[in-house]
Parts: structure tokens; sequence; C-alpha cells
């Protein structure tokens, strides 16, 4: 059997109270199920930074910024039919995984924060029969075999709950997770990037979750977003620089960077779900930066959307 955990897990923040706590859903289980995919024009890709958690309930120029995104998204012709979602908070071992459950559960995976956080729900509905059909679909680049389905375990993580619920409040388009497996190389990770561009053209909005420069040891509370560590602004800066360029290969070779790289990411699950969304992107698409900022001088918000 795959491991199905998280960072915080891995790092011990699991013995903490309050996190990982859970709650069912209810709005989401009567709506009807999406059971296929249908063609249509190409949705957008998005990068979010989500920063701290609190951002999910804080008004800040972040929080803001993505209820404006959510706006104009919302404002287009032709709405997702399904939001795919790689968030850094969901790591796995031995393969990849997509969320199979028809009402994922909120997942509340953090601790030491306000109770009107760990109260916080996204009711949106999962899609089992899609997920099984995309599992089947995806291969994945280390075996080529099919995903896994995972029915029951996770559900959505504050990496993705977070910037959705800012985007969509109403919580009404299903909601599907990507597992990250966490013992792959990061040209992996790319490699099932680009499988999912072609979901695109079925009415899936992919979104990576994570932050280009994320060192929580690091952080000076109270600093202001053009605030940042030299070591920070310089990988920020290169990775800005490859986007606009269209170099978008070249962000799996991140490691290369070295001293660099460590400081901005001593480990590197917030910088993957950014591969995700590289990978899905077409040449031709031109990249629009938003939330273009720092939180606590060591973690870069900075956000893109495709398409």
């Amino acid at each position: 059997m795959q491991r199905r955990t998280s960072l915080a897990a891995l790092t011990g923040l699991a013995a903490l109270p309050g996190v990982f706590m859970t709650s069912p859903l209810s709005s989401a289980a009567a709506a009807p199920v999406l059971q296929a995919l249908r063609p249509s024009p190409r949705m957008p890709v998005l990068f979010v930074g989500h920063g701290s958690p609190l951002n999910a309930i804080e008004d800040n120029a972040w929080r803001r910024s993505w209820q404006a995104m959510g706006a104009e998204l919302a404002a287009r012709a032709v709405q997702p039919q399904l939001i795919l979602c790689v968030s850094a908070h969901w790591l796995t071992r031995g393969g990849w995984q997509l969320t199979g459950m028809a009402s994922p559960r909120t997942i509340h995976d953090f601790g030491g924060f306000p109770q009107e956080l760990f109260d916080q729900q996204y009711p949106a509905p999962g899609a089992p029969q899609v997920a099984r059909t995309l599992a089947a679909e995806l291969k994945s680049p280390v075996t080529g075999r099919a995903l896994g389905v995972d029915e029951s375990e996770w559900g959505l993580d504050h990496g993705t709950w977070s910037v959705l619920k800012p985007m969509f409040p109403k919580a009404q388009i299903p909601v599907m997770q990507l597992s990250m497996d966490y013992s792959r190389a990061p040209v992996e990770h790319y490699a099932l990037g680009r499988q999912l561009a072609a979901l695109r053209e079925r009415g899936v909005l992919i979104v990576g979750s994570g932050n280009v420069v994320h060192n929580l040891r690091l952080t000076r509370r109270g600093t202001a977003a053009n605030e940042a560590y030299d070591w920070a602004t310089e990988f920020d800066t290169v990775v800005q620089e490859q986007i606009k360029k269209g170099q978008l290969g070249a962000l799996q070779d991140f490691l290369n960077l070295g001293a660099v790289a460590r400081q901005a990411h001593p480990t590197h699950e917030h910088y993957l779900p950014l591969l995700y969304a590289a990978g899905a992107v077409l040449p031709s698409e031109m990249p629009r930066f938003f939330n273009t900022g720092y939180q606590s001088a060591s973690i870069s918000m900075r956000s893109v959307l495709w398409g």
C-alpha cells in the first residue's frame, strides 16, 4: 500500500493540536456528481503562491487578488467542469494519487492558528468516476502505469481550499487533488505536468499551489511585501525570467542553482507544484504575473496565469 502523507506528517507537525482536523461535507453531497468530461475551449493554468494559511481569512492584498482572479475567471464565457489542484501539502511516496471521493473533506493540516481558521470549510464536490478515468489515462513517469485513486483518506488540504475558497466561494465546481510523489526527481514531476495539458481542452482548470520561494526557518514577521532576503529575490528573479522567456523546461533544473536554491527551498515540496503548472502550458501562451511580493521576507507569493 502506498504511503499518503503531507509535509506536516513528515516533519512531525501532525502531533500538534488541531493538525489534520477534518470535517464531512453536506451541501456538495446533494449536487449532481460529474460523471465525464466534455470537450471545451482550452481552460487556463494557474500557479498560486499560497503562503500562510491565515491568508484564507485575513483581508489582505493576497486574498483580495485571489478574489479578483476568481471573478475574472467566472466572467469568462465557459466555466471549468473540474478544478485539478496540485498542492504542496499532499505528498506521497511510491506513486501518484488522485482524490476519488464524492465529497472530499476539508483538511486543516496546520497547528497553532486561530479557531476561525479551523472552522473554515470548502464543500466542493469531488468526481469519483472522472478520477478513475483520469487515473487510467495519466501514466506514472517512472513506471508507465496508471495512477492510484484515493477514495477515502485525503480530501482538500489548505494548499487547495485556502486559495480556491476566495476564488470560487460558492464551491460549486468539482475539485480533485493530484498528489506529488516526493521520492521522485523534479524532471518526473514536470513530465507528469505535461500530461495534464490535454485535460485543459476537456474543461479542466489546472492549479498548482505552492510558493516560488519558501523557507519557514528564516521568516521575519512584520516585513513589508517588498522586503526579502537577497537570496530570495535572486531565486525569484531567476524563476520570473525563465517564465517570461517561455523557458519552462528550465524550471525543473532549479537545483542546479546550488546554494541559492537550497536557501530558497530547504525542502522543495512548495516549488514542485510550479512544475506541474508549467508542464501544462503550451509554448505559445504568455504568462501574467500577480501577487509579486513576499511574506515574512522568505516566502515569495509570485503567482502566474497562463491562458
